[in-house]
């Protein structure tokens, strides 16, 4: 027989381990949705530090350019086969494609991402002020430094280059805040 509620003595009180804290147990698990920060500095901050900046530009850079990579040697393994060529000699051309041009985008792109983030910081923490601004000399700066062993020229063009797109991504990110509801 199951020893239900309804079964029990209406007297029976049962247990309740929480009636000794003075608490009303629904407040006992409302956690707050907000973030919570040991000091007021960082609750007034609206970004990320500059180590955070390094740690997730580099590591998106390297996934995406990891995956565009991957992408294009899958492309290239395709165009490699040859007429007597097997399925597992086509499928190891594949991966072995992929493998190499998978890390060299990744490579590269980490480290765009990498100098990136390093000289937005370091604009950030000389102009002490957080802005557009910030984003598009470091844009400027990136693709100057990224090309600046091939020539004055190539730096020059890799800078602008550079500059535009980081524009062109806070626009778009400023757009999107505004026009898409998330």
């Amino acid at each position: 027989m199951a020893n239900n509620e309804s079964d029990q003595d209406p007297q029976t009180r049962f247990y309740n381990p929480y009636k000794d804290l003075e608490v009303p147990i629904q407040n006992l698990y409302k956690l707050p949705t907000s973030p919570e920060y040991l000091f007021d500095e960082e609750a007034k901050r609206k970004r990320r530090s500059w180590g955070e900046n390094l740690t997730f530009y580099t590591g998106c850079g390297y996934l995406g350019g990891s995956i565009a990579g991957a992408g294009v040697g899958l492309v290239e393994g395709i165009r490699s086969f040859e007429s007597t060529d097997t399925a597992k000699l086509r499928v190891n051309r594949i991966l072995n494609a992929s493998g190499h041009s998978g890390r060299t985008w990744g490579n590269r792109v980490g480290i765009i991402g990498l100098l990136y983030a390093g000289i937005e910081s370091g604009i950030e923490a000389v102009r002490d002020v957080d802005d557009v601004w910030n984003s598009v000399a470091a844009g400027l700066g990136t693709g100057a430094v990224y090309r600046a062993a091939r020539g004055v020229r190539s730096a020059a063009v890799a800078g602008a280059v550079g500059g535009v797109l980081v524009g062109a991504a806070v626009a778009a990110k400023r757009v999107a805040k505004r026009y898409v509801p998330i």
